[in-house]
């Protein structure tokens, strides 16, 4: 399990707590997992190793206790409702500023019942912006995980080009904001992740496959963002081909990938026309929403 962003990529290693080899076809366990860029999830008191200055009561934003509390609130809502009303089994979380917010966000906010636990990057990047995983340690087992910076994607793809080589059976799903759309270089070209075929037999199981690519070019008004009125898909969930398997224990098809996009989540671009993200600020204008990006989402099953 890979998470990007701009600044970094933590790898994880997971492993469901039911083994996939067990009896096959005994139950089915449905699950979804989550990619979410929270727009700038940042606590309101200063860290002195970081320039957060922009997030502080008496900074240019008006950044306060109140309006942190209320962010919480609002992201775990997202959260529960992308997981289907029910929390998803993994969660992988853009900009969020420290290990503080994420223990708030698990023990303080409506995800405190969801019983997660997490894993998160300490980066270089001056403003404090990481990058984290929640996992629900009664589904999933945390086997090990690595943070690698990384500012060109060619890094992330020679990690999991090593996972095939030590591992035989290796399930890979990379999600979060790659800062690019899936026609971009980085993905095309460099991850070389393509659509799945609908043939069963031309899926390679050390190949990726992009769950969203194909919705980009069949829907109109589809992406997670939106720039200057037109909107984009940022955020992304490729997995290797080991999942696309139909009679694999742990399988996902492009059918049950989306972008998640409820109406509450969305409010009209007066600029543009249309509906945008719901977002916490717009520019220096305190919103009180949501983020400037939508969740995406992929559901899985698993036969044990």
């Amino acid at each position: 399990m890979n998470v990007i962003h701009k600044i970094g990529v933590i790898l994880f290693l997971l492993c469901p707590y039911i083994s996939l080899y067990g009896q096959e076809g005994k139950d089915t366990l449905m699950f979804r997992i989550v990619s979410y860029n929270v727009e700038n999830l940042f606590d309101s008191r200063h860290d002195t190793l970081k320039n957060d200055y922009e997030f502080l009561p008496d900074a240019t934003r008006h950044w306060n206790y109140s309006k942190y509390r209320k962010k919480l609130d609002n992201i775990a809502r997202v959260i529960i409702a992308t997981g289907g009303w029910t929390p998803p089994a993994l969660v992988a979380l853009c900009e969020v500023e420290n290990d503080s917010v994420m223990r708030d966000l698990t023990r303080y906010s409506a995800l405190r019942e969801a019983d997660y636990r997490y894993v998160m990057t300490q980066s270089p990047d001056k403003r404090g912006i990481d990058v984290a995983l929640l996992y629900q340690r009664n589904l999933f087992k945390l086997l090990s995980y690595q943070s690698l910076p990384v500012d060109k994607a060619r890094k992330v793809k020679h990690a999991i080009d090593s996972l095939y080589t030590i591992r035989q059976h290796p399930q890979i799903v990379l999600l979060g904001d790659f800062n690019d759309y899936p026609e971009n270089k980085s993905v095309k070209e460099v991850l070389e992740a393509a659509s799945p075929s609908t043939l069963q037999d031309s899926l390679h199981p050390q190949k990726l496959y992009h769950l969203l690519a194909r919705k980009t070019k069949t829907r109109k008004h589809f992406g997670s963002y939106k720039y200057q009125g037109e909107w984009g898909l940022l955020d992304h969930i490729i997995v290797s081909g080991t999942l696309l398997q139909e009679h694999a224990p742990l399988y996902t098809e492009e059918a049950k990938a989306d972008v998640f996009c409820l109406p509450f989540l969305l409010t009209r671009d007066k600029k543009y026309g249309g509906q945008q993200p719901f977002r916490t600020y717009y520019g220096m204008k305190y919103q009180g929403g949501y983020s400037d990006h939508l969740p995406v989402y992929a559901e899985f099953r698993l036969i044990y």
